[in-house]
């Protein structure tokens, strides 16, 4: 037997419990690891919650967690990695315990540390994948809302790297960072979009909503066009006309590869916040309801 956490009703962050559960077997192409580091990614909270139960319906117990880093314990057959092997990836069956399944292993380079590389998983993946959905190309301006945020600070970085200029809303404490990553800082909050204006006066070509605030409306004014915004953080999106990205079913291709190999050569920067022991999952999660945390949360097991 081996530790995980688990839930078996929706509900606050207090229904996570760590329990005794049967480590998982890698089927074929997979392999299990001993968790090292799993990412606590908002989606998560979503999920625990029951406001996902429409969308991702719970199979009880539920093991949390969509990504993690470790090392190859169990090899299922054709599995690209070796026992032994150092790798990250999108978990099968929850990332929150002491092993994991892991369905395509991406090697973790020596330079990349556990948190990070559990961290990179679904957030550079969101990143990548809504840069592509909206068309935005060098010369172009994109407004990120939340760019303070995880998936935001990834797509300020992809984004600038190709030639894009970047307009980020966040608060004033990640003004600085943003500036260093070559986008331009703009205070959320009222005001916001006559704030954008002025920071672009040649206006502004797409917007991605990495921070449900409810800016959709304010953002499809200033481009124009409903189809120049996306969301991933507003369930009323299609109110406005706005396409909501989810899902790594709807990626052309896979980016973590490379991700990891920008992240490792320090090209590409994901902040960690905090990182709790696999029993302070609820902490984990109340912090981040309460605004308590900037930067990634990790669970270290």
């Amino acid at each position: 037997m081996s530790k995980a956490i688990t839930f078996s009703a929706y509900g606050a962050p207090e229904v996570l419990r760590l329990s005794e559960v049967t480590p998982p077997e890698p089927g074929p192409g997979q392999v299990r690891v001993r968790v090292r580091a799993a990412s606590v990614n908002p989606l998560d909270l979503k999920i625990r919650s029951g406001l996902m139960a429409g969308v991702v319906p719970a199979r009880f117990p539920v093991i949390p967690g969509l990504d993690a880093a470790g090392v190859v314990d169990a090899v299922g057959a054709g599995a690209d990695a070796a026992v032994g092997d150092e790798v990250l990836g999108a978990t099968a069956g929850g990332s929150y315990g002491e092993f994991a399944l892991l369905d395509r292993p991406v090697a973790k380079p020596e330079a990349l540390s556990w948190e990070v590389a559990a961290s990179l998983v679904t957030v550079g993946r969101t990143a990548f994948r809504v840069l592509g959905q909206l068309g935005v190309q060098a010369g172009q301006t994109l407004l990120v809302h939340g760019a303070g945020g995880s998936v935001g600070t990834l797509a300020v970085q992809l984004a600038t790297a190709r030639g894009i200029t970047v307009i980020g809303t966040a608060g004033e404490h990640d003004s600085a960072r943003l500036t260093d990553l070559g986008a331009t800082a703009v205070r959320y909050g009222d005001g916001w979009a006559d704030r954008v204006k002025a920071a672009a006066p040649r206006g502004v070509d797409f917007v991605l909503d990495a921070s449900g605030a409810g800016v959709l409306a304010d953002s499809v004014a200033l481009t124009g066009d409903s189809a120049r915004v996306i969301t991933i953080a507003d369930m009323s999106a299609a109110q406005h006309g706005v396409r909501f990205s989810a899902g790594p079913a709807e990626q052309a291709e896979e980016p973590l590869p490379r991700l990891v190999q920008l992240a490792a050569a320090g090209e590409l920067d994901l902040p960690v916040g905090r990182t709790y022991p696999l029993d302070r999952a609820a902490a984990a999660h109340a912090d981040i309801e309460a605004r308590r945390s900037r930067g990634k949360v990790v669970l270290l097991p």
